[in-house]
């Protein structure tokens, strides 16, 4: 088993580093923007790193105002997948700094 120089101390350093790493991360990822795309392109939700949907196009040839269910699902399905995008987007990145250590509260 390894030990970490300074003991008990050390740890606490080395987390507290990480959750600035983390927090830089974070702040970096909050002005990237992933998007998603349903109903073959005709709606488009655009979601940053805070998972913020921030913009969503809807072409409008989908408004069928006899069913507006149809349009429902497709924002639901493309603002659902940018999210998605967007957390795995987040994930990969914190893991960079964590070398995929999950470690509960630090993010």
């Amino acid at each position: 088993m390894a030990t970490v120089k300074g003991g008990f101390s050390g740890i606490i350093r080395q987390a507290q580093k990480m959750q600035q790493q983390i927090g830089r991360v974070q702040d970096e990822l909050a002005g990237r923007i992933v998007e998603a795309s349903s109903g073959g392109g005709r709606v488009t939700a655009y979601v940053n790193g805070r998972q913020e949907l921030i913009n969503l196009k809807i072409d409008p040839e989908v408004i069928d105002p006899s069913d507006p269910s149809m349009l429902e699902d497709l924002v639901l399905a493309a603002v659902g997948q940018a999210i998605k995008n967007s957390q795995d987007m987040v994930s990969e990145e914190v893991n960079k700094v964590t070398g995929g250590i999950n470690i509960p509260g630090l993010i």
